[in-house]
């Protein structure tokens, strides 16, 4: 097989530019105010995770200040027997100005378990709390979220394109569907 010299080069070129990324940590956005954050977003994209094998469409997760200071989550998805649905909570990673959150489904006796917190990291968040890329800093999980069920394909690349500069596999990304 003939392998053209600029295909390979660009071929290196992609991976030592994944490699510098993931050498770096994971950036998140400066500050959250997680009152604007709270509500209902929808899932656009994801990196495909064993958690959410059941979900077939309409994959929405719901955020909601809580009286002990922790955030409420409620994940929900359509299925092809009718519907999923998780209730968790999430915490705030201290110093983090509210972009690093740890997030928990497991049962409250549970809590005291490091393992049981998932990482939730707040990458991307336009000024209008509109459309959030959320990562974690391991790589591994990747969703783009937004609330409205659709964004322009405009919005969808820039999310994409963000998120490949960080480091993350985004041609594991798939779409949900609504």
């Amino acid at each position: 097989m003939n392998i053209p010299a600029r295909a390979v080069a660009a071929t290196l070129m992609s991976f030592a530019v994944t490699a510098a990324a993931c050498a770096q940590e994971v950036k998140t956005v400066p500050a959250v105010d997680l009152k604007r954050y709270a509500g209902k977003w929808y899932e656009i994209a994801k990196i495909p995770n064993g958690f959410q094998k059941k979900c077939v469409s309409g994959t929405t997760a719901e955020y909601r200040a809580r009286e002990d200071g922790e955030i409420g989550v409620t994940n929900r998805c359509k299925t092809a027997d009718g519907s999923d649905e998780a209730e968790g909570v999430a915490r705030v990673v201290p110093g983090s100005n509210n972009s690093k959150l740890q997030v928990r489904f497991a049962p409250a006796w549970l809590s005291w378990v490091p393992m049981v917190w998932g990482d939730y990291w707040i990458m991307a968040l336009d000024e209008q709390y509109t459309l959030a890329t959320v990562g974690s800093p391991s790589r591994e999980y990747l969703w783009i979220l937004s609330r409205t069920p659709a964004i322009s394909d405009e919005q969808y690349e820039n999310a994409v394109n963000d998120a490949t500069k960080q480091g993350f596999d985004t041609a594991r990304l798939v779409k949900s569907k609504q």
